[in-house]
């Protein structure tokens, strides 16, 4: 992304900086969001009318009539209050504000700067809106799955929503990154080490969702080993290789903790190549990526010990958000002349 305009270009980078945050504050909220099991209290699409919240009784008592006619609360909360029903509702609120603001905070200025530099200079930015309201789409689409046989969304739809709000953060952030004057090194790490660390982030964080949406992070709350054993104890070696595994809750904590490990044996290998290369220029980040990791890591554990409790749970996805961008970071400054900024 070249702009010849240092004001525009510094202004465009602020921008970016905002949206960065605001993403990441709605990856935040929308943890919670599933976490208080809120995600169903808003039971219709509402484009424009929902961006105002209840401002009556009588709009409080629909919203509530709404919820009461979902399974969620037929065969869940049927017991609910309304002052119950509030505190769920709000937290499904502010996530669809957000995702409200977030669209309207980027439509604005992409308009405005398109207009001062040009739509060829920023087509990127065009392919990230369009991703941000395809992000509500899919935020819906997960909605209506748990709106008529089930009392939760499905858990591959919920996947499919996290990992989308990464990709727009990574987008955004690799944006950022093309409007910074960096100082490359000439010396790179084999590519392919950093762009498969990613890979495998995502990949654990889409499991992570899996987790999260059947609550199998309440189950085995011993570590290492998961009961008794290292497997799962109730369940057979043989269905871990089924399709159906993803669907299983305690094999799907087990595939969870597995594949942590893995990704710290392979930050590991990255990091003795970097040294053993001598690659000064990417000592401090790989180690950064790699205390990140670790932080991750001891808060999964925490989290699966203490039984997914709110608070931790919540920090265990804040770290992935810090994870994902330091690997971004990282691919960056590795990447390829032709991908990075001329300036």
């Amino acid at each position: 992304m070249y702009i010849e305009n240092k004001l525009l270009k510094k202004y465009i980078s602020y921008w970016l900086y905002i949206m960065f945050w605001l993403i990441a504050t709605m990856i935040v909220v929308g943890g919670l969001t599933r976490l208080t099991d809120s995600g169903l209290s808003i039971t219709k699409w509402e484009l424009f009318y929902g961006f105002l919240p209840p401002l009556n009784s009588d709009d409080w008592e629909n919203y509530f009539d709404l919820y009461k006619k979902i399974p969620e609360f037929t065969l869940q909360n049927y017991s609910m209050t309304l002052s119950e029903f509030k505190v769920i509702f709000w937290w499904e609120w502010i996530h669809r504000f957000l995702g409200r603001l977030i669209g309207l905070s980027f439509l604005l200025p992409l308009v405005y700067f398109t207009y001062k530099v040009s739509f060829t200079k920023l087509k990127s930015l065009y392919l990230i809106f369009f991703l941000i309201c395809f992000q509500g789409f899919i935020g819906w689409y997960m909605v209506s799955s748990g709106l008529v046989d089930r009392v939760d969304v499905s858990h591959f739809r919920l996947a499919i929503h996290l990992v989308m709000a990464f990709i727009i953060l990574s987008l955004i952030l690799w944006n950022y990154l093309k409007l910074k004057n960096v100082i490359f090194s000439k010396e790179k790490v084999k590519l392919y080490l950093p762009i498969i660390l990613l890979i495998l982030i995502f990949c654990q964080i889409t499991i992570g969702a899996f987790v999260s949406g059947m609550d199998a992070g309440t189950i085995y709350n011993t570590w290492p080993l998961m009961g008794s054993s290292y497997f799962p104890d109730d369940n057979k070696l043989i269905n871990l290789f089924s399709i159906n595994s993803f669907s299983d809750p305690s094999l799907v904590q087990f595939i969870h903790r597995n594949l942590a490990y893995f990704i710290l044996f392979f930050y590991v290998f990255l990091l003795l190549n970097v040294y053993k290369n001598k690659l000064s220029k990417f000592y401090y980040c790989t180690k950064i990526v790699g205390v990140i990791l670790l932080i991750q890591i001891v808060l999964g554990i925490f989290t699966l010990v203490y039984g997914a409790q709110i608070l931790l749970a919540s920090m265990h996805q804040i770290s992935s958000i810090f994870l994902v961008s330091s690997n971004i970071y990282l691919i960056y400054l590795n990447s390829n002349t032709s991908l990075q900024p001329s300036n």
